[in-house]
């Protein structure tokens, strides 16, 4: 028997093991005064990436760091930085699920602890990735 022609409950398709992984994965939220979403790309998505993040500082007067075309600190893939405050923070975020097609941005506050902000507040528009947080005290990659 081919698992497709199983009609049990307990068996769940793509799309619904897909859209439980968005369901459960932490959605930012406006509960602090200042963040960093860094939008995760790489060579074939560096132009489109550059053009949103560009598109982002001109839209909300958000600051743009540099486009990294390297993996910088806890961030396992090339990056570019916003830095936003609490009051951008309701019109940028939904601008940016919906204009980043593929790219997944992670964002968190600054709280003053980075390992808290990369781990407990961490939050994500679209796939988590694992971070590598040996550089903030931990001794290993989780996510």
């Amino acid at each position: 028997m081919h698992i497709s022609e199983l009609r049990s409950p307990f068996v769940a398709t793509l799309s619904t093991v897909t859209t439980l992984r968005y369901l459960m994965t932490n959605r930012p939220v406006n509960h602090f005064e200042k963040y960093h979403a860094h939008v995760y790309f790489d060579s074939n998505s560096v132009d489109f990436a550059t053009s949103l993040c560009l598109e982002a500082r001109e839209l909300f007067k958000v600051n743009m760091g540099r486009v990294h075309k390297k993996r910088i600190g806890p961030h396992p893939c090339w990056s570019c930085q916003l830095t936003f405050d609490c009051q951008q923070f309701d019109s940028l975020i939904p601008w940016l699920d919906s204009k980043r097609e593929e790219l997944t941005v992670f964002v968190h506050p600054l709280t003053g602890d980075d390992l808290e902000d990369h781990t407990t507040y961490a939050a994500w528009l679209g796939e988590e990735v694992m971070l590598n947080l040996r550089g903030l005290g931990v001794g290993g990659i989780i996510r």
